[in-house]
């Protein structure tokens, strides 16, 4: 993620190895004046999306927890396989689009129209493709899904297309800086995934089939209500470009989606495919209790997932080929996440400091990286999971963290110039702020260095 000895030098070897040239100047005629404005508080966004987080975190470890309750681990695990595949399809099947429309969007927010209306066609066919591909290779190679049964799958691959269309939407909002509406529909999906768990289960008394059933209709709805929400955002615009899909938009973003596309589809499968190796190889009940451990994990790495996804499209607005934000940002990340846990500090710093490639260009080293580390990732599942099961796929996925950290943070340094203690340490002016910010130092320290 987006973590220089001279700007302006920076700026232009960067710029040679640029995918995507810069749009125009954003025009303030053709946006509301909350658009011309570009982005709102970073800190605030970042307070208000943890906290959705958490909120979310309530419904998805609720309705596993009815589900577990049951259903028991094997239920469990059935589900967890499910929503893996479903994330698995929309990562790679995508092609890196969710990205690249937020890339797009945020440098020039007269895309907004066009840039949705090629998301809504991509949705429609290239998600309908998709599940008809997770369908097929269902019913050709059904081991590699453990217990679970084709007809399961079937019903989950129907959600595909909407999935896809929540995914981009989402992307859009963030682009936009609708914060509040992005966690909002953010929230929804585990909210009514709780909600679903409690009547089909606990009221309906029924299975599996009927709550993988819910969960689809759910997301359906939820694509509706996601169409509503960003047409009410392109009528805003004073000047409203046409709603029409745009060829040399869509050429542009799959450009820069595709190289996207290789990172995103790594770290999928690097956070994923270890449940499917466990289910794979011991079983769903294993699975099942392994996907409550990676619930813990993801907690661990909400704060730095959350600080990314918001930096990311500040930085593609702003072009900062020297990353002096990223720097600022990942400093804070580094010293909050070495407090929370050392294991999981490596990946959460790594998502922001990344930021700074993803926001500038994306350089082609990057998914190099990142398909380094899913080698070495899925090799050591595929040996140590057979013999140790859930236990070995979590060794091998903090020493997958640590090596994309590592990769990302030596190759930051040589591009920028920068030192490490420049971008993981915090300075003393920082950690006073951020002492008066929890109420641990002097709030006139804290007003001195607030415009930093």
């Amino acid at each position: 993620m987006n973590h220089a000895q001279d700007a302006r030098a920076t700026e232009r070897r960067m710029s040679d190895k640029a995918i995507i040239p810069a749009p125009a100047e954003i025009s303030p005629a053709a946006v509301t004046p909350v658009e011309a404005a570009a982005f709102g508080s970073f800190a605030s966004g970042v307070s208000l999306t943890i906290v959705t987080r958490l909120l979310m975190l309530l419904g998805t470890v609720g309705s596993s927890v009815i589900v577990g309750r049951w259903l028991g681990p094997e239920g469990l695990g059935s589900l967890a396989v499910l929503n893996t595949t479903i994330v698995l399809a929309l990562s790679i099947g995508s092609l890196g689009l969710t990205s690249a429309n937020t890339y797009f969007i945020a440098k020039d927010r007269q895309t907004l129209a066009p840039v949705w209306a090629n998301a809504i066609v991509f949705a429609v066919f290239g998600g309908t493709l998709v599940a008809i591909m997770v369908v097929t290779l269902a019913k050709l190679k059904p081991t590699l899904f453990g217990d679970v049964s084709a007809d399961l799958i079937l019903i989950a691959a129907l959600s595909i297309p909407f999935q896809f269309l929540l995914a981009l939407g989402l992307n859009v909002l963030l682009a936009m800086d609708r914060i509040r509406q992005l966690n909002f529909m953010d929230a929804m999906a585990p909210a009514l995934a709780l909600i679903n768990a409690i009547v089909v289960l606990l009221i309906l008394h029924s299975k599996l089939k009927v709550l993988v059933s819910f969960n689809t209709g759910a997301t359906v709805l939820l694509s509706a209500v996601m169409l509503w929400v960003i047409a009410r955002l392109v009528a805003r615009q004073y000047e409203r470009v046409p709603l029409r899909p745009n060829g040399r938009l869509f050429k542009g973003a799959l450009t820069y989606g595709l190289r996207f596309c290789i990172p995103l589809m790594a770290a999928t499968l690097i956070f994923r495919v270890d449940l499917l190796i466990v289910n794979h190889f011991r079983s769903a009940a294993e699975a099942g209790v392994y996907a409550v451990a990676s619930q813990v994990a993801n907690l661990l790495t909400m704060l730095p997932g959350v600080i990314a996804m918001l930096l990311f499209p500040r930085v593609a607005f702003k072009q900062d080929q020297s990353g002096e934000f990223a720097i600022r940002v990942t400093r804070h990340v580094s010293f909050l996440m070495l407090i929370m846990c050392a294991a999981v500090a490596a990946l959460g710093v790594e998502s922001v400091l990344v930021q700074h490639f993803t926001g500038t260009g994306l350089p082609l080293v990057i998914p190099v990286f990142w398909l380094i580390t899913l080698a070495v990732s899925v090799g050591l599942n595929l040996a140590l999971v057979p013999i140790f099961g859930a236990r070995g796929a979590a060794v091998t996925s903090t020493l997958s963290y640590s090596l994309i950290f590592l990769f990302v943070a030596v190759y930051f340094c040589m591009k920028t110039g920068r030192r490490p203690p420049e971008i993981f340490l915090l300075r003393s002016r920082e950690l006073r702020h951020l002492l008066a910010q929890v109420g641990l130092g002097s709030t006139t320290t804290s007003s001195a260095n607030a415009h930093e």
